[in-house]
């Protein structure tokens, strides 16, 4: 069976490991916290990080932290994992979605202006499978209508966005003036900007998340939310109530590690792409991730979408791909066809058309860091015998 993905450990995850074991560094105290959190902010150029027991409570504090009203509304993909919109239910807020991209599978940023109400105070962008989002469409959302920017990167390590910056600081700085072409990292466009490091993500630490951001202020707040709110003048003295989302030593030392093999990795996951990409696209019946010219696409996950051509969904495409030793997973189902919001009375009567296509049509291939041509030939041959003798 070829999986669906397999995490890539060295010698140096082993080592750095060792070493907290040996010092006996293994909670939330040591060394390489605060160097890995450090290292991450530095790596998508910012100036705090704070590092959370995963990536769906990193979503969780990071909208806690912005202290939004109860009963604010916050726009997001409906096509994205549900941590997204049980970050935003958590804190008392209201979700409120728009449809899909037909090629990216991003949010659709031309939905976004027709949802904003006097409620609306947020826009949570999720870059889906490795393609960012188009940022500065909703920075210029977020600018006109004055809402923060909760970035969800889990998928998006190391994917970057060309942004057109009209900053005046950015324009003195680089002693510019009008209009400047900038290649940014993902994580680096939200007031707060959400990482997982899951271990099917491109750098892991087993279980493990991470928040950035600019801002002092939200980085302190976000420090204390994970830490039961203690205070710094005065332990075990409490003025709200906080989680305990603290991360160890254990899994900063496996993510340092990891991170040293950053470019290595975003590397191998581009390949990956390119190949399927080579031998998939004569596919009749097939469309294949895209990589628009403003971005970067770190294909996190390789995904396809089945034409109604093809005559059978997903899922039975999936089963059939199983049969021949080929492990698949598939895309999300959008929040407003999830059980568990229809029950509490959530997105009732509302449709999105490109959201429900994928879901019921699109999977992933087998895309992890362990992969071999060889394997990904035996994945291409399957999908052609399936697909030919449909």
């Amino acid at each position: 069976m070829i999986p669906v993905n397999e995490p890539l450990i060295g010698k140096k995850e082993l080592r750095y490991v060792t070493d907290c074991l040996k010092t006996g560094w293994i909670s939330s105290e040591g060394k390489f916290i605060k160097e890995f959190e450090e290292r991450w902010a530095q790596y998508c150029n910012r100036k705090y990080g704070i590092a959370v027991s995963n990536g769906t409570v990193a979503l969780q504090v990071a909208v806690q932290s912005l202290e939004l009203l109860k009963d604010s509304e916050v726009i997001l993909p409906t096509f994205t994992i549900i941590s997204c919109a049980m970050a935003i239910i958590y804190n008392k807020l209201n979700p409120v979605l728009v449809d899909s991209d037909p090629e990216t599978w991003t949010m659709d940023v031309t939905k976004i202006e027709e949802k904003i109400t006097p409620k609306t105070k947020a826009i949570m962008p999720v870059h889906i499978y490795g393609h960012p989002c188009d940022m500065d469409k909703i920075l210029e959302i977020a600018k006109k209508y004055d809402l923060k920017i909760i970035e969800d990167a889990a998928e998006a390590h190391g994917a970057e966005y060309k942004t057109i910056l009209q900053n005046e600081e950015y324009q003195m700085k680089n002693k510019t003036s009008g209009k400047e072409s900038n290649w940014k990292r993902c994580g680096s466009f939200g007031d707060v900007s959400c990482f997982s490091f899951y271990a099917n993500k491109i750098i892991t630490t087993g279980e493990g998340g991470m928040i950035l951001t600019d801002d002092e202020g939200l980085a302190e707040r976000c420090r204390s939310i994970r830490n039961l709110c203690f205070k710094k003048e005065r332990r075990f003295y409490h003025t709200e109530m906080g989680n305990n989302f603290r991360f160890t030593n254990l899994q900063a030392a496996i993510g340092l590690a990891q991170l040293e093999r950053i470019d290595e990795h975003i590397k191998k996951k581009r390949w990956i792409g390119k190949l399927y990409t080579e031998r998939l696209r004569d596919i009749k019946g097939l469309q294949l991730p895209v990589e628009k010219e403003w971005a970067k696409n770190v294909y996190w996950m390789y995904g396809i979408v089945l034409d109604e051509s093809i005559g059978m969904t997903a899922e039975e495409f999936a089963k059939r791909l199983y049969e021949q030793g080929i492990e698949t997973r598939p895309f999300f189902l959008g929040m407003h066809e999830q059980p568990v919001f229809q029950k509490m009375g959530l997105f009732k009567g509302e449709h999105y058309p490109v959201a429900e296509r994928i879901a019921r049509r699109g999977l992933y291939l087998p895309s992890g860091l362990t992969l071999t041509e060889a394997q990904i030939e035996e994945v291409v041959k399957a999908v052609r015998k399936i697909i030919i003798k449909r």
